[in-house]
């Protein structure tokens, strides 16, 4: 290969052109550098030494000393609405949203952190109208998450269920388990309403969107027991098995009405006994021993938990074997069995909760939508009593 002289020429002068290139960029700084106000610097300094509050008023200062620093009004802005200095955050970004030296991104910038402002405060009406307004630009998909927030939170289902599946085509990703729960909180309001056929078209759009939607044949047993279609109420309610069995015991008591009503109840206490033998829980259980112990007799509901136990120990299950042997038990024990139940169903109580499995929030009641983190579906069918209260 064969060197040309003007490489060896063009060699230094690129050189060259790079030294002076590095000179101008380190001058603009240097001059970008001095032309920051102290309090930058100082809020920078209180930042690094983790002293937030006072980093917050030297930026403040800042801010008032050069007006044109956007980006640091915005940062600003973040920072008060994670503080829970709403007001604060909703007046800094108030002011970038009417400042008529803004781009038209930072004004949607601005704007679509307004909307998180107004959400955040609980002022629902004004984070719709401010998130409304960037429909159609590129803040588009992320305000939609959040409308579908505010949806949720106002229960407009109508709306949720239109934004969700606008969600889903904008970002690609999968909103039909939400879906399937706003149509289930559909058909729970028109079955409140006794609107039967209404609520089994929600029902039925449900199933559509979320074909495991356990909830979803919940409901639909009891409209067709609201309906009086007992036979059709028991088998929307056996259905769950092929779903998610672990909340057969969410509807154990309503098979046994079910079945009462069309006067087979010995025929519902042995359903419950066999999904109690395949499905074993706390819930299934305690309603099990009631059952057995009103058609069966004191006897055969001991045995019930007996063998229960005996398979799956738990503190529970110890509790209703008290339970069972107390009904029994002589006069001269009686006492003493009744103050070990008392002492083992105080204990079982603080454990009878629910656990999210996103967040962690107990409670004693089971909900489809956390209250703590609000995601759906992520409470366990099974109560935490089950996993922490094993012998």
């Amino acid at each position: 290969m064969e060197i040309e002289l003007w490489w060896l020429l063009a060699v230094p002068v690129f050189f060259g052109l790079g030294w002076i290139a590095a000179r101008v960029d380190i001058r603009h700084l240097l001059s970008e550098s001095r032309a920051l106000p102290g309090s930058y610097f100082k809020g920078l300094n209180f930042l690094l030494n983790e002293q937030p509050d006072k980093a917050i008023d030297a930026f403040i200062e800042v801010v008032k000393l050069d007006p044109e620093t956007i980006e640091l009004h915005f940062a600003l802005g973040n920072l008060f609405r994670r503080r829970g200095e709403i007001e604060r955050a909703i007046r800094m970004h108030t002011n970038l949203v009417n400042r008529p030296d803004l781009n038209d991104e930072q004004r949607l910038h601005a704007l679509f952190e307004l909307g998180q402002d107004y959400l955040k405060a609980g002022m629902l009406d004004r984070a719709e109208a401010s998130l409304t307004r960037l429909e159609d630009t590129t803040y588009a998909g992320r305000a939609q998450a959040y409308l579908l927030e505010i949806y949720e939170l106002e229960k407009d289902w109508d709306k949720a269920i239109r934004t969700a599946e606008r969600v889903e085509r904008e970002t690609g990703e999968s909103r039909q388990k939400e879906i399937a729960q706003f149509n289930c909180e559909r058909a729970a309001a028109s079955l409140a309403r006794s609107q039967t056929d209404e609520a089994r078209i929600h029902v039925d759009a449900a199933l559509k969107a979320n074909r495991k939607a356990v909830r979803a044949n919940m409901i639909l047993g009891d409209v067709e027991a609201h309906a009086r279609n007992h036979g059709a109420a028991i088998a929307a309610w056996l259905r769950i098995e092929t779903q998610d069995p672990r909340f057969l015991s969410h509807v154990a008591g309503r098979l046994m009405d079910a079945h009462r009503a069309l006067g087979k109840a010995t025929e519902g206490a042995q359903l419950l006994r066999g999904l109690l033998a395949h499905y074993p829980s706390a819930d299934m259980l305690e309603i099990a021993f009631q059952v057995t112990l009103e058609i069966d007799g004191a006897d055969n509901a001991y045995a019930v938990v007996r063998e229960e136990l005996r398979k799956h120990p738990t503190l529970a299950g110890l509790d209703k074997l008290l339970e069972a042997q107390l009904l029994a038990a002589p006069p001269d024990r009686a006492g003493d069995l009744s103050l070990i139940k008392s002492l083992i169903h105080a204990h079982t109580e603080k454990l009878k909760r629910y656990a999210c499995e996103n967040c962690g929030f107990k409670a004693k009641q089971f909900f489809w939508r956390c209250p703590g983190c609000g995601e759906w579906e992520t409470y366990s069918p099974t109560r935490a009593e089950e996993l922490n209260g094993s012998l």
